[in-house]
């Protein structure tokens, strides 16, 4: 309905009722336009709406890519969809990413935690749902300024600008947007794993991303020690979230299958195979194996019958299996196919650098079977990119036959090098990776998973710097204040943020010329009125 027909439908039904009179029709338009969503299963229907179409777009034209940005807090959240609209007009292709690493190192009652599932896992639709009333709140700010300004512009008897403002209030765009979260490899068996999914997608999650190593070993994606299971167990857990999404209604729920492959070395367990060439048959076709006599088998070992020969996979101490050097990238493979036969709707290839020629020739592999294939990619912040596309472009200069006598590939990182030709061209591929990526290596979604844990850091280490030095109070207010000012930065009005402004409108809703209101001329925010 049209904020006018919110008005009509709320004057008819407070008609009905003889004890209503204090009530005002418009009051009650404008709480419910500043409510939309009155569910967390509502915006999850919502906004996997909004993904199944950006994915229908990216297919038809791999220039649709889309971003989003790891948040830890509701409000990181909320100012970057704020900041998004401000600077773009339009939150369109932009979501955001709840990462399990950030949720592990700044929202556990344990204190930071490494990113190995050892966090409460009620903490990450915890997450969802703050973020989700942030970005609710953003979306009440700001009508609620247009309210204002809408009521300006009538006491102003200016019928074109209430006009024009009626109609930016029944355009407005949401700051909702799709939530990209991690569920890390279930939090347990799958039954554990669509109880949590369960509650993320009630939370308002309508993509869930599950990786495929073991939940009680598991790392993470860029660091050593990483274990998977085999196919049978993650596929599980991938149908478990497909019920949970299809129980609660969300039948375009989508699931993100993560594979760490590429930098997992070892297994737990041995899969099951009931037939040569079948899918255990497969996982188990990479472990590391010895040839062995019958008569050699000792008491406690493991063997595997193939082609007439009987083998043991090397088994180490810790009684994990291990998989042969190299084979990575062909598992890489096998995963994706697999999760995409078995009901996955995007892929995740844990990388351990950003080379987008290395991700091309996987998935050049598995849209050989599944023409449709798509990837979010992690533009991890555990990655040098400085380096690694430095020592990219003098890999390619150097087989091109270009002078590199002049650069040392093993420091390129030094600030010396920052003006060189060779920075330049870097630099350059950064700022491109993500549009070429999304043309050259099936990438439909590209996120940054920890960028706000490292704002916050160095925006912190700078203020810290200035005001506890010489600066004092102005390390403040030429590093802060200023610069909100004349960037246009919303947060400078912190109390019209924190929602003062939107409960001085609901005093007044209820208690009318009573209303004690914050927002009067002794409110020193109006100091930032211009």
């Amino acid at each position: 309905m049209s904020y006018q027909q919110q008005i009509g439908a709320a004057r008819q039904r407070i008609a009905t009722q003889p004890y209503w009179s204090g009530i005002d029709a418009e009051s009650v338009a404008r709480m419910r336009v500043q409510n939309r969503f009155r569910t967390g299963l509502d915006i999850a229907r919502y906004t996997a709406a909004i993904m199944r179409r950006d994915m229908a777009a990216y297919d038809a034209n791999p220039a649709a890519y889309t971003q989003s940005l790891g948040c830890w807090h509701g409000f990181i959240g909320q100012q970057t969809m704020i900041s998004i609209k401000k600077h773009f007009g339009t939150t369109d292709r932009r979501y955001l990413y709840l990462s399990g690493w950030m949720v592990a190192a700044l929202r556990s009652q344990f204190g930071p935690l490494p990113d190995q599932s050892m966090h409460e896992k009620t903490s990450v639709p915890a997450l969802i749902e703050e973020l989700y009333t942030f970005l609710r709140q953003a979306d009440a700010r700001e009508l609620g300024l247009l309210f204002r300004d809408l009521d300006a512009a009538r006491a102003a008897g200016n019928a074109i600008e209430a006009q024009r403002i009626g109609q930016a209030i029944d355009q407005h765009q949401t700051h909702v947007v799709p939530i990209i979260a991690d569920i890390d490899a279930g939090f347990g068996n799958a039954e554990a794993t669509y109880l949590l999914a369960r509650k993320m997608i009630e939370a308002g999650a309508c993509a869930l991303q599950i990786e495929n190593q073991v939940s009680d070993e598991k790392q993470c994606g860029h660091q050593d020690g990483k274990v998977t299971v085999p196919h049978d167990d993650f596929l599980a857990k991938v149908r478990a979230c497909r019920y949970a999404f299809l129980e609660l209604g969300v039948e375009d729920g989508i699931i993100v299958a993560r594979t760490d492959s590429l930098g997992a070395g070892l297994t737990k367990q041995i899969a099951y195979s009931a037939a040569p060439g079948d899918l255990g048959d497969q996982y188990n076709s990479f472990l590391d194996c010895e040839e062995i006599d019958p008569a050699a088998v000792g008491s406690g070992d493991v063997v595997i019958a193939r082609d007439g020969r009987l083998l043991r996979p090397r088994r180490l101490p810790s009684n994990l299996f291990q998989f042969r050097d190299g084979t990575g990238a062909d598992r890489c493979v096998l995963d994706c196919i697999t999760s995409l036969q078995h009901g996955a709707d995007l892929l995740w290839i844990e990388t351990e650098k950003p080379h987008i020629e290395q991700i091309a020739a996987m998935v050049d592999r598995i849209r050989a079977v599944v023409p449709n294939a798509k990837l979010v990619y992690n533009n991890s912040p555990s990655f040098n990119w400085t380096l690694n596309f430095r020592q990219q472009v003098y890999d390619a200069w150097a087989e091109a036959g270009r002078d590199v006598a002049g650069y040392d590939r093993a420091r390129l990182m030094a600030a010396d090098y920052d003006r060189t030709a060779l920075a330049v061209e870097a630099d350059e591929r950064i700022r491109t990776f993500q549009k070429d990526a999304a043309a050259r290596a099936g990438i439909f979604h590209h996120l940054i998973t920890l960028p706000t844990y490292h704002t916050a850091a160095l925006s912190t280490d700078t203020l810290a710097r200035a005001y506890f030095g010489e600066a004092g109070m102005l390390g403040y207010v030429e590093g802060v204040q200023r610069r909100e000012i004349r960037e246009g930065i919303a947060c400078v009005k912190h109390q019209n943020m924190s929602g003062s402004d939107i409960g001085d409108d609901h005093k007044e809703y209820f208690a009318g010329e009573a209303a004690l209101k914050a927002g009067g001329a002794g409110n020193t925010m109006n100091q930032f009125a211009a």
